[in-house]
């Protein structure tokens, strides 16, 4: 078995043995390849000016990243096309089915940086160009059949084939591949193509007057190809939607969030929630189900006052069933000495009055750490986006206090695990303060807290997230706060997120945590703005453009006949921000 994923840069240390492993089937498959262009692999994928082409990497490997094949395409914007520099499948795996995926991915590709067309060099079949090998014929005979399959053939009636030096003994065919479309290739397009490839490639290799020499022969327009020699004539196959890692978002669901529903009148924080959102999201084939791991409560403790945790899950183990305890007494005055009485302690530990304890409270805020730590994994594993799906939330749980509804707060234990292998953002986008979130990082500079919010004059927590409040020590100016009238509607909405958005690329961090709280929509209980369906998809899309690994964790939103409905939308838009340009128009029937 193998997975198609695409390796964006080296951050991760996944995707840099899965560039090592390409560097080495490049030396031993293309010999003549300089070994200076091997090693450049990595500074070329994350930087595209300095090469004149942005360098696209895709990589078929195993669970256990092995590299079994892998696509290396050049993209010009500036030219609008796309070019097949390599693709390569080991040997000894050769027919099963590799290639094809690799060269289907790279054709969906193109057609989603709305390319005229894929370009590539493929070593001529006739013996009058390639003086090698009976074998060496046979092998090219094999390539050019199984890309006349796609329709795409040798450009013919040009001087490409001209060697760059006397020696040159196979001097290779410039292959187009119009991606099943309908339509013809300009002369005019063809020689700004070809130009662009020679000069960028093959420049400094070049002999004076060469690369004129050969964008000058393409003389026809349109462009003439080869007619197909080795496949019945029939229709060229169309662009198929390959199913790699980049285009699929884990769903990690707390599976033992049913044991914590509180029965209590007027508890919004119900059940219902998740099915809710479930059912919205059904729909979207993009989503691939997870089953949560277990990890240590040390994940936990890294974040959480130690004595915090350990009161949680003592007190809630002595709690009856069908029994809460709410904190009634806060002691502000002495907060070095906790009360003895475990019930009268909550509230040593607690910010408010309407989140209780009871018997599956830790139980429930445990797993949906699990949830969060899953969900952080497989970002690591080479998927680039993830979702938890979640309750109780946690965004509201300070280090060492609870309250909102949260107990521990899953963003940021996932923001501290993923810490360990680059900078992360959190992006608080539910409608109260992430004042949890704010706490735990306030001295912290290796991870952005941004939280866009009601103004606590009005607003729960009410204590926090004033703008003002920017961190301490290192963590000065990594906190950020948008607190926002009590009226707010999209338009308005979407002037902050992209605020906050231009603040995540600054601090260019190696991934990114949303904190979704479906409580902004119009109606909801607990907000007071109007966001509509259609704006939960913009700001998916704007949130998705940034093209950083992201995790999404569910926190609130309790209007239970839309949740479902604003969840799809933000992961529709979420997803076709990843995955396609804001300037392109290229758009998927998400729903």
């Amino acid at each position: 078995m193998f997975r198609i994923r695409r390796i964006y840069d080296d951050t991760l240390a996944i995707d840099r043995e899965a560039i090592v492993q390409v560097q080495g089937i490049l030396r031993e498959q293309f010999q003549a390849l300089k070994e200076d262009d091997v090693v450049k692999l990595a500074a070329r994928l994350k930087n595209p000016l300095k090469y004149r082409f942005r360098s696209i990497l895709f990589v078929a490997d195993d669970q256990r990243g092995h590299v079994k094949g892998f696509a290396l395409v050049l993209h010009a914007p500036d030219e609008g096309f796309c070019y097949l520099d390599f693709i390569s499948v080991e040997p000894r795996r050769a027919g099963g089915g590799i290639g094809s995926a690799l060269y289907e991915r790279v054709r969906e590709e193109t057609l989603a940086l709305n390319g005229i067309g894929l370009f590539f060099e493929s070593l001529p079949d006739d013996p009058k160009l390639c003086r090698d090998s009976t074998e060496v014929l046979k092998q090219n005979r094999a390539r050019l059949k199984f890309y006349e399959n796609y329709g795409a053939c040798p450009i013919i009636h040009t001087e490409y084939e001209t060697p760059l030096v006397p020696e040159d003994v196979c001097p290779p065919y410039l292959v187009f591949d119009p991606l099943g479309k309908d339509g013809v290739l300009s002369r005019d397009s063809a020689r700004r193509v070809v130009r662009a490839i020679l000069e960028r490639k093959y420049g400094r290799f070049s002999p004076p007057g060469y690369i004129d020499k050969v964008v000058a022969s393409f003389k026809d327009d349109p462009v003439r190809l080869r007619a197909p020699k080795y496949i019945r004539k029939r229709p060229p196959l169309r662009v198929r939607l390959t199913r790699s890692l980049e285009r699929r978002i884990p769903l990690v669901i707390n599976d033992k969030h049913r044991i914590h529903h509180v029965h209590e009148r007027g508890y919004v924080e119900s059940p219902a929630r998740i099915s809710h959102i479930l059912d919205g999201i059904g729909g979207l084939d993009f989503f691939e189900k997870k089953n949560p791991l277990r990890f240590s409560e040390k994940y936990i403790k890294k974040v959480h006052d130690k004595q915090y945790v350990d009161y949680l899950k003592r007190m809630s183990s002595l709690i009856e069933p069908d029994r809460s305890v709410y904190p009634y007494v806060f002691p502000i005055r002495n907060k070095t000495r906790p009360p003895r009485e475990m019930p009268v302690r909550a509230g040593y530990y607690c910010i408010d009055t309407f989140t209780p304890l009871n018997r599956n409270a830790y139980l429930a805020a445990k797993r949906a750490v699990d949830c969060a730590l899953t969900a952080a994994r497989v970002l690591l594993e080479g998927y680039r986006l993830a979702y938890a799906l979640v309750r109780p939330p946690g965004h509201h749980a300070e280090r060492r206090a609870f309250g909102g509804f949260c107990y521990f707060n899953s963003g940021a234990i996932a923001a501290d695990y993923l810490s360990r292998h680059g900078k992360v953002a959190v992006l608080d986008i539910d409608y109260h303060h992430g004042n949890g979130t704010q706490d735990i990082f306030y001295n912290r500079s290796d991870v952005l807290t941004l939280s866009i919010h009601g103004h606590p004059k009005f607003a729960y927590p009410y204590f926090t997230g004033f703008r003002e409040e920017r961190g301490t020590g290192a963590g000065e100016g990594y906190n950020v706060n948008f607190p926002l009238k009590e009226s707010v509607g999209g338009e308005v909405y979407r002037k902050v997120l992209d605020k906050a958005l231009k603040r995540i690329i600054r601090f260019r961090p190696q991934f990114l945590i949303v904190a979704l709280g479906l409580d902004t929509a119009k109606g909801d209980p607990t907000g007071t703005w109007n966001l509509l369906a259609g704006d939960f998809y913009t700001n998916g899309r704007h949130i998705g453009s940034l093209r950083l690994p992201t995790l999404v964790i569910q926190e609130g939103g309790y209007r239970t006949r839309s949740l479902g409905t604003n969840a799809r939308r933000f992961f529709s838009g979420l997803w076709e921000g990843a995955l396609f340009n804001h300037e392109t128009n290229t758009r998927t029937n998400t729903g």
